[in-house]
Formats: structure tokens, sequence, C-alpha cells
């Protein structure tokens, strides 16, 4: 089997691959995260997956939950509606001490935002120098090490675009219930099937397993639904296309934080009801990814 081999990795026992002729980061088994429910959320590129991660924060702790959502984009913005700023990523701050790892201070990489969501920036490599899962793993390693994680009771990743290489696939590898934002259009389905069978492979040796889609900027659902019902899927949520959504991403806030309206309150309430059914538990969900012509074929109006 072919392996990537990390600096903070150690590889105890040879692994079956994650799918056929896959080139995978094998993460330190001495580095999984305690008994939080941990989400990671996928999806394709500029659908939302921050908005729906940060307000899916907020939501669980109004149900009294401890969270920790960590951004794994190197654009650091998963966060930002929740901090109000860009925070420093755990690249940056690592390489600000050479990546001695014993004279950072919590304080240094966590920052606490709205609603006592404590936010982490992953970061990530510049373009075509390194790998994502590297940085995933120098995050989680770090959490560990000051008990961030065994004080909390939900993880979120969210996740960079629909890339599904071995690096940015790494916190499949944390993950119990995988997550997909898609709108109701060709092409989100269409990464949402890829991102289908990434998880699949990963299920083969990790305890992940697909929680279903959320649907977001979108008045309709039809298109998704067909796809979900073709392949095995549950759609979890539904986030219409509303401006105020877009406005919040502008006053950098959560939604939980505007002006209240009754079409913002039904939206909150999608989103309090989506993290007691994620509390509760989803099935295990071992979807059929269809081959591209049959998504192709699938989709569309006759």
């Amino acid at each position: 089997m072919n392996t990537v081999t990390v600096p903070f990795a150690e590889i105890r026992r040879p692994a079956p691959p994650d799918g056929e002729g896959s080139l995978q980061v094998q993460l330190d088994p001495n580095l999984k995260i305690g008994n939080a429910k941990v989400f990671a959320v996928y999806g394709k590129g500029g659908i939302g997956k921050s908005t729906t991660s940060s307000n899916l924060s907020v939501a669980f702790t109004k149900l009294g939950k401890r969270v920790i959502q960590i951004g794994c984009d190197p654009k650091h913005d998963s966060t930002f509606t929740l901090t109000k700023a860009l925070m420093p990523t755990v690249i940056d701050v690592l390489e600000s001490v050479d990546f001695h790892t014993e004279e950072l201070r919590v304080e240094d990489f966590v920052y606490e935002g709205y609603g006592g969501v404590m936010c982490v920036e992953a970061g990530g490599p510049p373009a075509g120098t390194g790998c994502g899962g590297y940085v995933v793993g120098q995050t989680v390693k770090l959490l560990k090490e000051h008990h961030l994680l065994d004080e909390s009771d939900v993880v979120i990743f969210d996740v960079l675009g629909d890339v599904v290489c071995g690096g940015f696939a790494a916190p499949l590898q944390h993950a119990d219930r995988a997550l997909i934002i898609a709108a109701n259009d060709f092409d989100s389905i269409f990464a949402m099937n890829r991102i289908v069978q990434a998880i699949n492979a990963k299920a083969k040796n990790y305890k992940v397993r697909l929680g279903g889609v959320i649907a977001n900027r979108s008045a309709d659902t039809d298109q998704i639904d067909r796809f979900a019902d073709r392949v095995g899927l549950n759609r979890l949520a539904h986030f219409p296309d509303l401006d105020v959504i877009r406005r919040s991403r502008l006053k950098k806030a959560t939604l939980f934080e505007m002006e209240p309206s009754p079409e913002l309150e039904a939206v909150q309430k999608e989103y309090l009801r989506l993290a007691a059914a994620l509390w509760a538990g989803t099935d295990p969900l071992a979807p059929e990814a269809l081959k591209d012509r049959e998504i192709f074929d699938l989709l569309g109006f006759d």
C-alpha cells in the first residue's frame, strides 16, 4: 500500500487501503477524539458550508452543548461570523514558534466566539506545497494536548470545498457522521456524489458514516430528493436562499444575532431542529454513488 508519511504520523500496523488506488494520510491512532460527537461538513465550494457550520454550532450551544468548530480551509474564514474577525491559523501560530508546540498557550490558537463556541482555524499549506491532512492532524494533536477535546460535547470540522484527496478527507478519520451541503442544482449534486464516494472509502477503515444531506440556498429540493432517493440518502434540513443569510455574512454575524423577522425565525428553528436531531443521532447511511453518466441522466426536467 502507498502511504504518505507526515511528521506527526506514527503507523503502528499496516492498514488496508481506503479504496482501490488510494493514497491516504494515516493519522496516529492516539489522536482519536474522545467522547464528543464529531461532524465533518463537506460540499461544493461556495455552497455555504461555513455559514451552515457556524449557525449549527450556535444552535448546539442553544441546546446547552460545548462546541468546537474547526475550519479546515487555507482561507481561514470558517469562523469569522462567530469571532467577528479572521483568526490566525494553527499553521501560522506553529510557524511563529518554529513548531515548538510546548511554547503555545490555548489562547494562541483557540478563540471564543458568539454563544461560547470555541473557534479554531487549522489553515493549510500554501497551494501545491503540502498536505492538508498534516494540518488537520497537528490541530487535533494540539487540542488533545490542551484537553480541549475532552471538555467538548460537539466538534464540527468545516472542510475545504469538494476536495476529496487524502489530505482533506482526513477529518473523516475523526468524524462520527459526515454531512453534505448541497443546492438543488446539477453542479453541487455532482460534487455530492463524489463526496459520497470519498466517505464510503473512509468508512471501510473508520467509524465515519454518512448522516445525510442539508439542502441550502434553494427554494426547492426536488433534484436533491431525486438523487437522495436513488442512492439511499436522507435530507436532514432545508435552508432557502434568503437575503437575510447573505446579509448576515456581510455583517459578520450569525443568524441568531440578526434583527428578528418571521422568515429569520423559521430558519433559526430549522437550525435548532437540525442540531437536536444530530445530537439524538442519525442512522448510519451507506449510499451507493452513481456513475457520472447516471447522474446526468437522472437529474433535470422531463
